[in-house]
């Protein structure tokens, strides 16, 4: 087997099928085998059921259909992909055709014809969000390559194609709170990034909000970096060499000038100022600790209520 597409899929039964039709219309004819396999991600419409549908209509070609047990996130579900797939090369590819299967063809005949690469990304050379989003977004990615000990390429998504050497690299990292991202970045192997342009979806709505892409910013900058957790040793140790100034600027002014000490509005705006501080590095930490212990327990990444396959010794 040459290629495995791995396609994420939650809430997508208007897609799945005018995926699969798109990508047989861009491949037909390539010189190579290929496979599709499709994470059901717990979706809540007709995802299933369609890729059921769709599985048993092409029950000898090359479909695999793994279902969650319930909804693990893309993360996970880009995990089970990896596990599920077979190909020499991988690529990871949005079932909503807003990235085009056209574009897996040109990233292969980039790997194909340079043996020094291991990987082919693409990013959104024109973004087609509102400015405040696309603002939020070039801020996390300045933040986490300042903070995290890896480099994050701005605006490079999931969309990417990569050999089965990277993508046994990735399927090692076991890890249960998973940053596709940094994980790309961090494990190294030599990259490729091209420009492409995203569509309007094939049908439905975006699964992300504003709320979840804030969440997610803050696991992948808490998975890559350890500097929050020293921001908040020296946050406090500079509450501490300001309250003891404060504390000696009171007494010399209290001896020397007689100034009365000052009063309650002080006292408390002090001991606010000083428990906001406290609290706000107890939650760093224990956004950390909260992950270790998580991790700890050694939970499966994903549960696969269902998995559809096809004789892959036949390929």
């Amino acid at each position: 087997m040459k290629l495995s597409l791995i396609v994420p899929c939650y809430n997508e039964e208007g897609n799945v099928e005018a995926f699969y039709n798109e990508t047989e219309k861009a491949f037909s004819g390539v010189p190579f085998d290929y496979e599709y396999v499709f994470i059901n991600d717990g979706s809540k419409d007709k995802t299933l059921e369609n890729l059921r549908k769709l599985h048993q209509e092409k029950k000898h070609s090359n479909i695999t259909v793994v279902s969650f047990s319930r909804n693990f996130g893309k993360e996970s579900a880009i995990y089970a992909g990896l596990k599920n797939s077979v190909g020499d090369y991988v690529s990871i590819i949005d079932a909503d055709l807003q990235q085009r299967p056209e574009v897996v063809l040109e990233m292969m005949e980039i790997l194909t014809n340079n043996s020094d690469l291991d990987c082919v990304a693409a990013y959104q050379e024109k973004r087609k969000e509102n400015a405040v989003l696309s603002a939020f977004k070039t801020c996390f990615y300045k933040v986490i390559n300042l903070l995290s000990e890896v480099n994050l390429h701005a605006d490079a998504s999931d969309f990417r194609t990569f050999t089965r050497g990277m993508a046994d690299a990735i399927i090692e990292m076991s890890e249960y709170h998973r940053f596709s991202k940094g994980i790309f970045s961090w494990i190294g192997f030599n990259t490729e990034y091209i420009p492409y342009e995203v569509q309007e979806r094939n049908s439905g709505e975006t699964k992300w909000s504003f709320t979840k892409l804030m969440r997610y910013a803050f696991d992948g900058i808490s998975a890559f970096s350890t500097k929050p957790l020293q921001l908040a040793t020296y946050v406090g140790m500079f509450s501490s060499i300001a309250s003891i100034i404060y504390m000696i600027i009171v007494i010399i002014k209290r001896l020397a000038f007689g100034d009365p000490v000052s009063g309650y509005a002080t006292i408390v705006a002090l001991i606010l100022l000083i428990g906001g501080i406290q609290l706000f590095c107890m939650g760093i930490m224990g956004t950390y600790i909260a992950k270790t212990y998580i991790q700890s327990k050694h939970r499966p990444i994903y549960v696969a209520r269902e998995v559809l396959s096809y004789d892959k010794e036949e390929k």
